[in-house]
């Protein structure tokens, strides 16, 4: 089996249990296979959970979940060093559950900023330190972060420098009333079978790592790089490409952003069984690319102008060079 095909696999077996949530899965596997981490945003229920879960099921690897409340502390994801009197060393390190293979951070915004770059350090760096000794992550390591858009009392906003270090901010939505219907009949489906089901047709951790190394032999021509650093440089300078947008912007994307674009298109040209980036590629990937790394102004806000909105308007005005 390919590596192509071992992925289309992987998105086939996840969309059996995900249902009407097609963008959720291509999301995740796209950053998979980016080698990147997610910020997740949508209602209770939509099955944001299950995702991931369903994404570890199905590849073999090890799934960790860590619920942040206000009273979570850095040791709580990090790990800690432990007194063990019977030992030469009598301190012994124990590793917290960011030694996983995946990683669900639900509702970060509920844990205070400390917990938060104890996590976004794992995610950056991809190694804690505790003690002053370093300890590296997993070679395959992925955080799928979430957060819910409708409780904000009690919270802790992820500030825009943190915000910046997720390859991509998702959004997901209610599924339609067919898919809705599916997911109530799967739901008695898996009431009424066996809790101890066997798991079936694992795809191993070097198939991501080949399609990475296929990824990365994936052609993007100059014109394409040039029309990518254009999109960035038009939400760092809006009043050089449009009057409208200079009044919504208050703050651009980084570099980052430029290479999160550049990875997530030629990931999504891969996952489409091309060896080349098309413009198409970009426009597909880039507002969960950037929404999280464009700031409004004050009167965007007070407008009730939307980032998304921001980034269709950039597609608009900046034109593909050609």
């Amino acid at each position: 089996m390919t590596s192509f095909e071992a992925i289309t696999n992987l998105k086939s077996q996840m969309s059996k249990s995900i249902i009407g949530q097609e963008k959720l899965i291509d999301r995740i596997i796209l950053v998979l296979l980016a080698n990147g981490n997610m910020l997740l945003e949508g209602l209770p229920g939509l099955a944001k959970t299950r995702a991931i879960k369903a994404l570890s099921q199905n590849l073999d690897c090890g799934l960790s979940r860590i619920q942040f409340t206000p009273d979570l502390l850095p040791s709580d994801i990090t790990g800690t060093e432990i007194y063990i009197p019977d030992e030469k060393e009598k301190f012994v390190f124990q590793k917290g559950p960011i030694f996983s293979n995946l990683i669900l951070a639900d509702e970060i915004n509920r844990a205070p900023a400390k917990v938060q770059s104890a996590l976004l350090e794992a995610m950056e760096e991809r190694q804690v330190t505790v003690a002053g000794k370093t300890y590296k992550m997993e070679d395959l390591f992925m955080v799928m972060a979430t957060q819910n858009p409708i409780e904000q009392e009690g919270t802790y906003p992820l500030p825009e420098a943190q915000m910046d270090r997720f390859l991509v901010h998702t959004i997901i939505d209610y599924p339609d009333d067919n898919s809705e219907l599916e997911i109530m009949r799967l739901n008695k489906k898996e009431a009424s079978q066996s809790k101890s089901a066997v798991k079936a047709n694992d795809i191993s951790q070097q198939s991501i790592f080949d399609a990475r190394n296929e990824i990365a032999k994936v052609k993007i021509t100059e014109e394409l790089e040039k029309y990518i650093v254009s999109l960035i440089s038009a939400t760092r300078y809006p009043e050089k490409f449009d009057s409208e947008l200079a009044d919504l912007i208050e703050f651009g994307a980084s570099p980052r952003g430029t290479i999160a674009l550049d990875r997530c298109s030629r990931v999504n040209a891969w996952m489409q069984n091309r060896d080349f980036v098309t413009p198409d590629d970009i426009h597909h990937v880039i507002k969960d690319v950037l929404r999280h790394r464009i700031s409004l102004s004050y009167k965007g806000r007070a407008e009730g102008v939307s980032t998304d909105q921001i980034i269709d308007k950039l597609i608009e005005v900046v034109a593909v060079v050609a």
